[in-house]
Formats: structure tokens, sequence, C-alpha cells
């Protein structure tokens, strides 16, 4: 990775993480083309495999949402209605929101979708930078953080209630001996 200045002017596109890295990491997304930071990992809110779009509920002032609106009739975009979101920095088409979909992307819609062909991340715990499309951004349902945060507190229950019982045996046993 090099820097002149503020401006990243190499990519090692050498740096492998396993394919089951998950978005947890802390990283900035940036265009493709020209490096502008288009959002992070904390606007991330999943990934739409079927469009091989990151979803993101928030992205920087350097993604333009484009004012012409363009309709589709055939595919998986069929009677959506969305714009296309640019990066300021270089005009290169990096993604779209849909203003008005069918059902099946209720889901999507007023989401900013960007492209992963067209987006690299930086991983800050790394210092890397990797194409987009080599990390997954699925995350885990409410329903599973609160089950994997209620194993975890069961855990810390169980071995705290081993030491309190390991306590009053040392206990008995000392008034005994006296």
């Amino acid at each position: 990775m090099e820097f002149d200045g503020s401006l990243l002017i190499q990519c090692n596109d050498h740096v492998k993480l396993s394919p089951e890295t998950k978005h947890p990491q802390r990283m900035t997304l940036h265009c493709l083309q020209c490096n502008s930071v288009l959002g992070d990992s904390v606007g991330v809110c999943g990934e739409a495999e079927f469009m091989d779009c990151i979803m993101c509920l928030k992205v920087t002032d350097d993604v333009v949402v484009s004012e012409a609106m363009e309709s589709r009739h055939k595919g998986e975009m069929a009677n959506c209605i969305y714009s296309s979101l640019k990066c300021r920095g270089c005009r290169s088409v990096v993604g779209k929101v849909i203003h008005s979909a069918p059902s099946h992307l209720a889901a999507v819609r007023s989401i900013f979708l960007l492209y992963k062909a067209n987006i690299n991340c930086y991983i800050l715990n790394s210092s890397s930078m990797v194409k987009a499309s080599t990390l997954t951004f699925d995350l885990k349902t409410f329903r599973e953080s609160l089950l994997e945060v209620r194993q975890q507190f069961e855990e810390q229950l169980d071995h705290m209630s081993r030491i309190k019982s390991r306590l009053a045996d040392r206990s008995v046993t000392s008034e005994l001996e006296k």
C-alpha cells in the first residue's frame, strides 16, 4: 500500500482475506476508479447477492444520486424505478438506489446499492486494500446475535456457579478443620 499525501496510489491485490471473512471488520469503501471514499462498514446493512451489491444505509457526499430516473421491464429489476449512483470524483457509476419496486424487492427500496465489482475495501486492522467482490457482507440477524449473547451469558453464569460451589466447599472444609 503506497500513499502520496492523502491519496492511495497503489493497491495490493495479492493480499488475501479468508472467504468466510464477515462484515464485523472495520473498513472503508472506495471507488475502484479513483479511490474516493464512498462509505464505511458502519453504514453497511447487508448484501443483495442476486444483484452483487453491498447494501448501505449511509454513504459519503462523494456518492451522487443521479437526477435521471430509469426503469426496467425485464430481468431482476423488472418493474423498478431507480437512479444511478455516481462517484463525485470520476463520475463513474458505482451503484443504484431503487425508488419504486415490486414487493419481492421491498427490502432494497431506498437503500444505497453499491456494485461490488466497482468497489475496493480498505480493511483497517490489516491496512490492506481488497476488492469488494472477494468479501461477504451478510450480517447476522438480530435473533442470531441475541442467541449468541444468550449463550455467552449462560456460559459465564455456569462458570460463576462452579466458582461459587468451590468457594462453598472450601468454606465447609475450613469450618470442619476448626
